[in-house]
């Protein structure tokens, strides 16, 4: 499972940085600063959680695997709802497309607690560390 938390890792990492360019290049004058402030938490938040992601990779090799696999699948699930729904948010008025929200509203919160579960599912995998020595 580490090898697929690492691509999955890889690709959004790759996906973040190329996000986060085309915000700036391109959307700073196309969106309502609103709107592109909120385009701009999601990449931001991807990113955090891409290097979450890969300290998964990293501390699978020291901790539990049940938990850190939860942990990752956890990350992984959150940057799609809630970056993904961010995204999405940040076009519904230049889309003209107000019904997008209420399908997406609550998408984000659920994103965030994904997140959330995901750090809490890596501070249970800690409490079985046991020091070497």
């Amino acid at each position: 499972m580490s090898r697929k938390f690492l691509l999955i890792a890889s690709i959004s990492g790759a996906a973040s940085v190329a996000l986060g360019a085309f915000g700036a290049h391109l959307l700073k004058d196309l969106l309502p600063e609103s709107q592109f402030q909120i385009y701009e938490t999601g990449v931001r938040y991807q990113f955090y959680h891409t290097l979450a992601l890969i300290a998964v990779v990293i501390l699978r090799r020291y901790l539990s695997h049940r938990w850190t696999g939860m942990a990752g699948w956890f990350f992984t699930a959150g940057i799609v709802f809630f970056s993904g729904s961010l995204y999405l948010l940040a076009f519904a008025d230049v889309w003209e497309m107000q019904k997008l929200r209420l399908v997406l509203g609550p998408m984000t919160p659920f994103g965030g607690l994904l997140f959330i579960a995901g750090w809490l599912a890596l501070f249970r995998a800690g409490m079985d560390y046991k020091k070497k020595g």
